[in-house]
């Protein structure tokens, strides 16, 4: 058995105890989800592991694959309170963050008085997240990192949990503003939405279309979900695969590589939040999976949709053809 490392506590058999049990109620959420999400276990399944780790998502697919209907079944199986904003370039930061307001009293005495805006809420779906200007776009960079926004100078604080679930549209990009690093850096996953199979899309075809259609009910409340990402924080992580996280993620830096490759085709590569994503998102796929660890398999399974959107080639890759997921594979296969 892969060594834990000496800066963990030890895992006690209650601990083990707590970490099973949520695992059993994991199953039922992804069962409940699977009610209304058809032929996107992977894209459930990510989603699911960035919610226990407290993160937030980037959806990237095109229209039509269920990633609005994904974020409301979300809010339902898990009791979260869910808001939806369409970003378009008009919207302005005051339309998600809120503003003030001049009131008057029947006294005829004037005040400000904070009206909150949709980000006051526990689970938000930012639509086409890139069509917003950025300016609008930022006004989600101190919500998503600290849990508060600040408007005329006061703090106000975002319910908990607190998450944002934002698309992207890849194919239509004229009258976008491509996010900042700083924001991407933001999301712990960007998840790719592709098309279902064909069994999925027949299941989904005859269930949608009838004169009634099942509904998902809440199987988790958001108060469960905040005591599951505190515990998931308490998984034991074992020596291997924190060193292989390490690799994967100082591998991808011009700066510190030895490949020749990695040096000629990158221009800057993952930093510090990279690592702590993936070792917070492997310790919650091991949980889906029914283990009480996670194991190198995690960490080569989550090395895309953890490091695509914090890395990004130079001229030099664009040129000879070489794309970013033959980059992380190549840095996967380093690790063993």
């Amino acid at each position: 058995m892969a060594t834990i490392s000496p800066l963990q506590a030890p895992a006690t058999d209650a601990l083990l105890g707590e970490i099973e049990a949520l695992g059993h109620r994991v199953a039922k959420v992804r069962a409940e989800i699977g009610r209304a999400i058809y032929g996107q276990t992977e894209v459930i399944d990510q989603s699911l592991i960035t919610l226990l780790c407290g993160g937030h998502v980037l959806l990237v697919g095109v229209p039509g694959l269920g990633k609005s209907r994904l974020v409301e079944t979300l809010g339902t199986v898990l009791g979260m309170a869910t808001k939806r904003v369409q970003f378009t370039p008009d919207l302005m930061p005051g339309d998600i963050l809120g503003s003030e307001v001049l009131d008057e009293d029947d006294h005829g005495r004037r005040s400000f008085r904070f009206v909150q805006g949709p980000v006051f809420t526990q689970l938000l779906m930012a639509d086409e997240i890139n069509r917003a200007s950025p300016r609008t776009q930022s006004a989600l960079l101190q919500a998503m990192q600290e849990g508060r926004v600040s408007v005329a100078g006061v703090e106000h604080v975002l319910p908990r949990p607190f998450h944002v679930l934002a698309t992207q549209n890849p194919i239509e990009q004229e009258g976008t503003y491509p996010l900042p690093e700083a924001q991407l850096d933001r999301f712990l996953l960007e998840i790719e939405v592709g098309y279902p199979d064909l069994a999925a899309e027949r299941a989904m075809l005859l269930a949608t279309t009838g004169d009634s259609e099942a509904a998902p009910v809440a199987a988790l409340t958001s108060d469960e979900l905040i005591a599951a990402q505190q515990l998931i924080r308490r998984v034991p992580v074992g020596d291997s695969v924190v060193d292989a996280i390490l690799a994967l993620v100082r591998g991808g830096r011009p700066e510190l590589s030895d490949d020749a490759d990695i040096l000629r085709h990158v221009a800057w590569g993952p930093g510090p939040r990279a690592a702590q994503a993936l070792m917070l998102a492997t310790r919650a796929r091991a949980l889906l999976d029914g283990r009480l660890v996670p194991s190198l398999e995690d960490v080569a399974a989550l090395a895309h949709p953890v490091m695509r959107h914090r890395m990004a080639l130079n001229f030099s890759a664009r040129a000879e053809g070489v794309s970013l997921v033959q980059v992380i594979d190549r840095l996967v296969g380093r690790i063993g």
